[in-house]
């Protein structure tokens, strides 16, 4: 019996067609981004073509470095190509809760820059409604504050920790709270309100990508087109 790992293969080598010579890709986190990256760098060396990749973490920086990728850094460019990257959790509209491990704030940037957002996930990370907690990115010095003011809107923040305790930092030296609002009925409009507090510099809910790859068991996957409806 075939499990999803052969589902996010194919979704990987489905999604490289999507990469062509002179792009500059989004480079993004999970096991089926990870997985697409090796393939990318398999293309370059195959085909001899000249890709350029922005990675959203360390953790990608380095598997793209062993596929012999060449990085730049998103201030470098004024747009990219495409971005490929994993999601937390999907609605049944598009929405996406992203940021488990820590990269929120330059994954959003990416996927700004991006002509085209390029999701990939396996069939478990898809449920009806938003309902698991929202990785918001502060500063160290609002963390209190904003816990505050995440409790009195019925949220429960709860700062993310390292294994021992300590307060685990991202890439950025912020903070991380991981926040549970419970079944989300307007994703978009939780997320404004959230960005508009002091010190909340990224929240990780996402608006709804070009495509999203949805692998599911025995090698297959689906395509969704979440802007078309």
């Amino acid at each position: 019996m075939m499990s999803y790992n052969e589902s996010i293969k194919a979704v990987a080598t489905d999604a490289l067609k999507h990469v062509q010579g002179g792009m500059i890709l989004g480079l993004g986190s999970g096991r089926a981004a990870a997985t697409l990256v090796r393939g990318i760098g398999e293309k370059i060396a195959r085909e001899n073509i000249s890709v350029r990749g922005v990675p959203t973490s360390l953790q990608i920086k380095l598997v793209a470095e062993e596929a012999n990728i060449a990085l730049v850094e998103p201030g470098e460019v004024s747009r990219i190509d495409a971005v490929f990257d994993g999601a937390d959790q999907i609605d049944e509209g598009g929405h996406l809760i992203k940021g488990g491990g820590g990269a929120l704030l330059r994954e959003n940037i990416l996927a700004g820059m991006a002509k085209t957002s390029i999701i990939m996930a396996d069939q478990t990370k898809f449920v009806k409604e938003l309902c698991a907690p929202v990785p918001i990115e502060i500063h160290p010095t609002a963390r209190g504050f904003v816990s505050g003011l995440i409790t009195e809107m019925g949220g429960a923040p709860e700062m993310r920790r390292l294994e021992r305790g300590y307060p685990m930092f991202t890439e950025n030296g912020n903070v991380i709270l991981d926040c549970d609002f419970g079944a989300m009925q307007d994703p978009p409009g939780l997320a404004a309100e959230l960005r508009q507090m002091p010190g909340v510099l990224e929240v990780g809910i996402f608006e709804k990508p070009d495509l999203i790859y949805k692998a599911k068991k025995d090698g297959l996957f689906e395509v969704l087109s979440p802007r078309l409806g």
